[in-house]
């Protein structure tokens, strides 16, 4: 007799469907699965043999084939528990051939409960694309799985209860739980314990990151050890607008993927903010492995990397950041496969300005030489520094400012400036891909930074002074786009532009 389930793989971010065929024939007893399956799904016949045995059902001792289809797609993870042994009770007419138009994931214990299981939003949506009109999912998975509109989700916490189900018909409700909208409208907007009323001083810096935030540009700051650039950068989560609807929905989907979804977090509304250490790899950084799994730059997608010291890290990590800032995706080739990751971040660094840190200090002297200065600061290679939008000085905080009261301005003040350049964005971009000015392409720019005659003649002043690239010269124009913005201008006029060309690189040896 022959039995078949429907499951789900997923490569990258995407998910398959999977056909599970049960062949049990007379024999000598042998368990064995084809199909591609890794160590995780070789190790399924264990736990899908005691899990059958533990909820009071018999574990037929013949000859039991698994096979896995499409058998050229890589099947990894324990998530093929479920549809297993349930094709090994239909195939040993211990069910009812009940479950032929419904999809079943899970991972089961040796006891027959159902564990969490990765990846639930992606297998879900490509179920419901194929026309599956039900899903029977680890009741800690529902909220998760109930994020696809028109799949009636069946949670299920042990073996024995979806058996009793599908032979006696013993009632299983369907999880019914808020949408995207609802839960996204749900999420709190408070999204970090910093707070710029906390910095004190640096109003140079507060007004960079202001621009940043709300033209989601990348940006760099250097300074002295303790002058502030950390607290400043982890002030940015409560600056930075909410996701959409949308955005949270591809945020969660790479963290389900990735085994990062808190099970009590069924989407994820906030922006996320990474921050690695400098030891990190290049794969780490931008994905990689022999079975291709997302990195930092993915898993900060819609959101914030921060690199803080940032020339202590790789040299050769720092530069597989270059092609995903500029196409907002990370592509890992493999020899068996091509996967293609989201990437679309905001990368905010910081950096001493020299080894010892106090270069250009107003009062501890610099103890490096100009060439270790110079090396130092080569380990940032120029294609790098032409990518980032933003450079601002972050000097030492002077001991009046330190002990004066906090600012009487705080996230929420500088929030409401951000959320109004923000809607004049999306009205500027309407129903594009498009969702703030740094995305702008060469095209983009062309339309939408109109600028004044002054404007004009400052910018060819500027390009030849300061010897701008093209792309230099497009970064500085959509950050003066951005500061056109928070003053609800509709042109960029000479000081939208001159404080945007102040934002550009200057190396300081």
């Amino acid at each position: 007799m022959l039995a078949k389930t429907s499951t789900c793989a997923l490569e990258g971010l995407d998910g398959h469907v999977v056909e599970v065929e049960v062949d049990i024939s007379p024999g000598l007893p042998r368990f064995s699965i084809v199909g591609l399956p890794d160590t995780a799904v070789q190790e399924s016949k264990e736990r899908v043999r005691a899990a059958i045995k533990n909820s009071g059902a018999e574990f037929p001792m013949r000859r039991i084939t698994v096979s896995l289809a499409p058998a050229d797609i890589k099947k990894s993870g324990p998530s093929y528990d479920l549809p297993i042994a349930i094709g090994i009770l239909v195939c040993s007419g211990q069910l009812p051939d009940a479950v032929g138009d419904s999809l079943l994931l899970g991972e089961l214990s040796l006891d027959g409960r159902l564990r969490s299981t990765h990846g639930m939003l992606p297998m879900m949506s490509v179920a419901k694309r194929s026309g599956y009109a039900k899903a029977y999912v680890p009741r800690i998975n529902a909220a998760e799985a109930s994020l696809v509109d028109g799949m009636r989700v069946k949670p299920t916490e042990t073996l024995a209860q979806l058996v009793d189900h599908l032979r006696d018909g013993t009632e299983l409700d369907d999880y019914v739980g808020d949408d995207v909208q609802t839960l996204a409208k749900k999420a709190p907007q408070v999204r970090s314990h910093y707070d710029l009323r906390d910095v004190r001083g640096q109003e140079q810096a507060k007004r960079a990151i202001e621009i940043a935030a709300a033209g989601r540009h990348n940006i760099v700051m250097v300074g002295p050890p303790g002058s502030g650039k950390t607290l400043i950068a982890r002030c940015l989560p409560s600056l930075m607008p909410a996701m959409t609807p949308d955005e949270a929905l591809e945020v969660t989907t790479i963290y389900s993927v990735t085994g990062l979804l808190p099970a009590s977090t069924p989407l994820i509304a906030q922006r996320p903010f990474r921050a690695p250490h400098y030891t990190i790899s290049s794969a780490g950084l931008v994905g990689g492995g022999a079975i291709p799994r997302p990195g930092e730059v993915t898993l900060s997608h819609r959101g914030v990397l921060f690199l803080d010291e940032l020339p202590e890290f790789g040299h050769s990590a720092l530069e597989t950041l270059r092609q995903p800032m500029e196409d907002r995706s990370v592509t890992i080739s493999r020899a068996r496969t091509t996967t293609t990751y989201p990437a679309d971040f905001m990368l905010v660094g910081a950096m001493n300005p020299c080894p010892c840190g106090y270069y250009g200090d107003r009062l501890q002297s610099c103890t490096c030489s100009d060439g270790a200065v110079a090396r130092y600061q080569r380990r940032i290679s120029g294609p790098l520094m032409d990518r980032m939008d933003m450079f601002v000085d972050v000097p030492r905080v002077e001991y009046e400012k330190l002990v004066t009261p906090p600012s009487a301005e705080g996230s929420d003040d500088v929030l409401k400036r951000i959320l109004a350049a923000s809607e004049i964005q999306h009205s500027r971009f309407g129903q594009s891909s498009l969702t703030a000015n740094a995305q702008m392409g060469p095209l983009e720019v062309w339309d939408n930074c109109v600028m004044s005659q002054e404007a004009k003649s400052l910018m060819q002043s500027a390009m030849h002074a300061l010897r701008m690239s093209a792309r230099s010269c497009h970064k500085a124009l959509k950050v003066a786009r951005t500061i056109a913005d928070l003053e609800g201008a509709d042109t960029i006029e000479n000081h939208h532009l001159a404080e945007a060309i102040q934002y550009r690189y200057k190396p300081v040896v």
